[in-house]
């Protein structure tokens, strides 16, 4: 019963978000402040889903100015936990066919995510160039997830060098966000489905990397990313505990 109340709760917050939405945008469309505003109001279905989430960022997060914000990218409960650290002037890069995805295409293009080919591989270095050219020309930040693909579970998956390369190029620092695990942790029939903390590094200076050292940036980054993830999980994992 609890899993339908919530799936209809759900479906008609996101359709009215997504309709009521994109009647506001229009007035200022494609506007990268919009991307903050709605990532944090579907932040909100945390707790629709019986989740508490924390969120932690350096004091001076808002001072950081343009960059690359990395997340690790577990499900699509990644859309009400990560999302409610997404700073001002961020967007997103999503694939075209988002765009016609009824209600949220219209709404993710209007508040001014980036829309690319990503299933042309011989378009990738045109893909880098554009994000590069859009993080100077309209002074915002790109949040990307460079496992490329949901870990479903399965841990920190590879990195992809995408965002590395349009970081260097761009000649901006890399943020790491990191996410505690939610993978098999939310049953949808159970009131309380726990905790998750979402924390967001400092920043990751580009500048002393060379396009030949892309892999070596993304090595790093990632290595410090699986480790403040281990340890987001096991204290959540000891509190969870300790309320038993």
């Amino acid at each position: 019963m609890l899993l339908i109340l919530r799936a209809v709760f759900v479906t008609l917050f996101c359709i009215l978000v997504c309709i009521f939405g994109s009647i506001y945008c229009l007035f200022s469309p494609r506007n990268p402040r919009h991307v903050a505003t709605f990532g944090h109001l579907f932040g909100r279905l945390s707790t629709v889903f019986g989740l508490k989430v924390e969120i932690r960022k350096p004091a001076d997060a808002a001072q950081y100015g343009k960059c690359i914000y990395i997340a690790n990218h577990q499900n699509n409960y990644d859309m009400v936990t990560a999302s409610n650290i997404v700073q001002p002037r961020t967007v997103t890069v999503g694939k075209k066919s988002l765009a016609w995805i009824p209600f949220f295409g219209q709404l993710y293009w209007l508040t001014g995510n980036l829309l690319i080919d990503r299933d042309n591989r011989a378009k990738a270095h045109g893909t880098i160039a554009q994000v590069v050219d859009q993080i100077k020309k309209k002074d915002i930040s790109i949040w990307m997830f460079p496992e490329g693909t949901r870990s479903r579970g399965r841990g920190l998956m590879p990195f992809k060098t995408g965002a590395f390369h349009a970081a260097i190029a761009a000649g901006v620092p890399i943020v790491p966000i990191c996410v505690s695990n939610t993978s098999n942790k939310i049953n949808l029939n159970r009131l309380n489905n726990g905790e998750v903390i979402v924390e967001m590094l400092e920043p990751i200076d580009t500048t002393q990397y060379g396009k030949d050292q892309v892999r070596e940036l993304a090595t790093r980054c990632r290595e410090l990313m699986a480790e403040k993830i281990a340890r987001l999980d096991e204290e959540v994992a000891q509190r969870e505990a300790a309320k038993k």
